[in-house]
């Protein structure tokens, strides 16, 4: 079994990045472990394949695409991925491709994976994609949570999310998953946007594992419209865990990221674009 540092994480994109390389509403991390690449999430659009290119991540050498689910943000460049990828195994929730919105002053505006992305998809053969709804191993040491049960009281999806654009059937983002793997040192665990709930994940995959150390926590924790009672909850039950550093991405929002680095006992990593782990 791998120990923790010996697996390597590049976030791709992210909401921030220095100069040279592209941020954008979006998350995209390039991770290998256990002698696989795995792309996980691809980002909302141009940013995708600029910031492979700048920072010289060889698409060609995917084994696996993971989408953490079918937000636009998050599965905006798909096909291109796919393009340079032609042997990669594509892990996504069934519900992944279902039409969706966010409801805002009246407007609905369309939050579902692009239809390029869907198209790239549904052209795949049936034994390059895993769907997957419950927890899955999906090589050694390396799993999906499939759906989250969503068990505490204080997480919500985490926004005006609908499956009409008239507001009427709320979205619960069943589709939403994480990916873990397995080291000497606990747990390395990723997130795309943890819309269903951070506190819920964990207890999710410690369950299926047994594995109670958490050696890096890394992803959006879709924090950036909760409020401060959430906020702070969700820092008292992060304190409780057993979790090495924790990594903040994308829609974690910055002011609970503030939260996290004044209040959690332990190391708080802002993220952003070309950030090596």
């Amino acid at each position: 079994m791998l120990t923790a540092r010996e697996i390597r994480m590049r976030i791709i994109v992210d909401n921030t990045a220095p100069e040279g390389l592209c941020g954008e509403h979006g998350l995209s991390v390039w991770i290998e472990a256990v002698g696989e690449r795995i792309l996980f999430d691809t980002g909302k659009g141009d940013a995708f394949m600029a910031n492979c290119s700048a920072l010289g991540i060889d698409l060609s050498a995917t084994t696996l695409l993971v989408l953490s689910h079918g937000h636009y943000d998050h599965t905006g460049s798909v096909a291109e991925a796919l393009a340079f990828a032609p042997d990669a195994k594509v892990i996504h929730h069934p519900g992944a491709i279902t039409d969706r919105w966010s409801l805002r002053a009246g407007v609905a505006k369309p939050t579902m994976m692009p239809a390029a992305s869907k198209a790239a998809l549904a052209a795949l053969p049936p034994e390059r994609v895993i769907r997957t709804g419950e927890a899955t191993m999906i090589a050694d040491g390396i799993g999906v949570t499939g759906s989250v049960p969503r068990l505490s009281t204080f997480e919500d999806p985490g926004g005006p999310f609908f499956l009409d654009t008239e507001g009427r059937v709320p979205d619960p983002i069943e589709d939403d998953m994480s990916l873990w793997i397995e080291t000497s040192d606990g747990l390395v665990v990723v997130t795309g946007c943890c819309h269903s709930g951070i506190v819920n994940t964990l207890d999710h995959i410690i369950a299926f594992t047994g594995e109670r150390r958490i050696a890096t926590l890394l992803g959006g924790f879709h924090l950036s419209t909760a409020t401060a009672d959430r906020v702070d909850r969700t820092i008292d039950a992060l304190a409780s865990y057993d979790i090495g550093r924790i990594i903040p991405c994308h829609c974690t929002g910055q002011e609970a990221v503030e939260q996290f680095r004044q209040w959690l006992p332990l190391q708080v990593i802002p993220c952003h674009a070309g950030l090596v782990v």
